[in-house]
């Protein structure tokens, strides 16, 4: 659940050259205001692109943040200071696109695991539950058309089409450029694109506002692991799907308990053998995969939640990743043929007590 405490927008208006900094907050009264606010921060807090950085020891903007967690600073003055800072930055592009940025300070309360608990329980995590953020958020302003209802000369109806040079994102819309910063941690989950700013191409919210590094997305370290375990599982003739369920159970239970992904871990978790768990640490260097690599929970759930087989004629078969290690569900085997075969087993919803289906197919056939 996600609680909105302030909440302010700037306008950067680059078509009439007309900057407004605004002195007053959104109007979190308004049930229209507040569900876009809290639908844009869901979003963004969750989403599986995002990469995480570190404030640098340099960095201008951390202090100020410090400050404002400590209640030292005012939030709309903050806010301001963004905005000054952004509408610079913006207005030095050859071509710059009208913007509004919206500053929020947020809450969220995570769910309490384990199902019960009793009221001390409650009381004693209670603190710990509550997580606050500051977001910042770039939305990038659309031109679209709209109808407009008037009335003649004589009084009688009058439509008429007209273009309206400001339309925010829609809800559902994906927003380019934003970062969101823990309080406690001050670990910031960002997104952004390259601009080209006074001739410079880089990137204006972690090289220039923030200031902090830039490590690669969950999804990102997910898609480069598991592509090397297939790699390495088709290189020793070691069967791939089996490797890719049990990466992606180790990735999965990595990131719920929040210790990283470590590659010489995950390669004893998913070879048997030393000769591929070698080779596995050797490529993930090669790669540049640090020996410790942060993953965000949501995303790993996200990610690793099913499986996927699809074979050279085109049949796919999705299963959840955990079925692969529970071979009274599915059991892998390689055949003399050299074709793998899948035994679906136990099928639940089917009102049978036992059913088998065999599937064959080519070790080269892509597994997700």
């Amino acid at each position: 659940m996600f609680r909105i405490n302030h909440a302010i927008l700037h306008v950067f208006d680059f078509t009439s050259c007309v900057n407004i900094f605004s002195q007053a907050e959104l109007d979190l009264e308004s049930k229209q205001v507040k569900q876009y606010i809290t639908k844009h921060v869901r979003k963004g807090l969750t989403h599986i692109d995002n990469k995480r950085g570190e404030f640098s020891v340099d960095s201008s903007f951390a202090p100020e943040l410090r400050a404002y967690f400590r209640g030292e600073r005012e939030f709309i003055d903050l806010s301001v200071q963004i905005a000054e800072f952004i509408s610079s930055e913006l207005g030095r592009m050859s071509k710059a696109e009208s913007t509004d940025l919206l500053v929020v300070d947020f809450e969220e309360e995570t769910k309490l695991e384990g199902g019960s608990a009793d009221d001390a329980e409650i009381d004693a995590s209670f603190e710990g539950r509550i997580n606050r953020y500051f977001g910042i958020f770039m939305l990038e302003s659309r031109q679209a058309f709209m109808h407009s209802v008037g009335y003649g000369e004589n009084g009688e109806p009058s439509n008429a089409i007209e273009r309206h040079h400001a339309i925010l994102p829609s809800p559902s819309q994906k927003i380019a450029s934003f970062a969101i910063i823990d309080s406690r941690s001050l670990e910031v989950a960002f997104q952004d694109k390259k601009r080209t700013i006074a001739g410079e191409d880089r990137y204006l919210i972690p090289d220039g506002l923030l200031q902090c590094s830039m490590e690669a997305s969950s999804k990102e370290v997910i898609d480069e692991i598991t592509t090397i375990v297939e790699e390495v599982a088709e290189e020793y003739g070691a069967n791939a799907t089996v490797a890719l369920t049990r990466a992606k159970a180790y990735v999965s239970e990595a990131a719920e308990e929040g210790r990283g992904v470590v590659p010489h871990e995950l390669a004893a978790e998913v070879f048997e053998d030393e000769p591929l768990q070698e080779r596995f640490v050797e490529t993930a260097a090669e790669e540049n995969i640090p020996e410790r690599v942060r993953v965000d929970k949501k995303a790993a759930e996200r990610i690793t939640r099913n499986h996927k087989i699809r074979t050279d004629t085109g049949i796919e078969i999705t299963f959840p990743s955990e079925y692969a290690h529970n071979p009274e569900f599915i059991e892998f085997a390689s055949m003399p043929n050299g074709l793998i075969s899948i035994e679906l087993k136990i099928l639940p919803r089917l009102r049978t007590s036992r059913f088998y289906c065999f599937v064959s197919f080519p070790t080269s056939a892509k597994c997700e």
